[in-house]
């Protein structure tokens, strides 16, 4: 094991899935004038994946901090701090939960409309 748990894969990983990998989504979607419902359901599925494996890092770089004899690591991953840290994932779960029901609903009132249509 190395001296601290900032040059293991984990934390690599970590900083791909809180940072590069959500901000190339929403430059994306931002970028795009027209998307489909299927792919805005896709992006809030993906990121309520990138949140879950958010976490799950978080918890590994936690119990692996344990065990670094570097202090610096402690003082991110098993101090107050890292209740911040976990604010990213939660943001983007609530977002691609957000994003999902933003198509259920627009679905859903398209259907009542047609349905009303239907049957006058």
């Amino acid at each position: 094991m190395k001296e601290s748990v900032f040059f293991e894969f984990e934390f690599f990983a970590l900083t791909v899935f809180s940072l590069i990998l959500p901000v190339t989504l929403y430059a994306y979607m931002m970028w795009k004038r027209a998307i489909s419902r299927k792919t805005v359901l896709l992006f809030g599925v993906v990121l309520i994946l990138i949140s879950g494996i958010n976490v799950f890092l978080l918890q590994r770089l936690k119990e692996m901090a344990k065990i670094s004899p570097s202090l610096i690591d402690d003082s991110v991953f098993r101090s107050e701090l890292s209740l911040a840290l976990y604010l990213i994932p939660a943001v983007f779960a609530g977002i691609g939960v957000n994003m999902i029901s933003h198509i259920l609903m627009s679905h859903l009132t398209e259907a009542e409309s047609k349905f009303d249509q239907e049957h006058k």
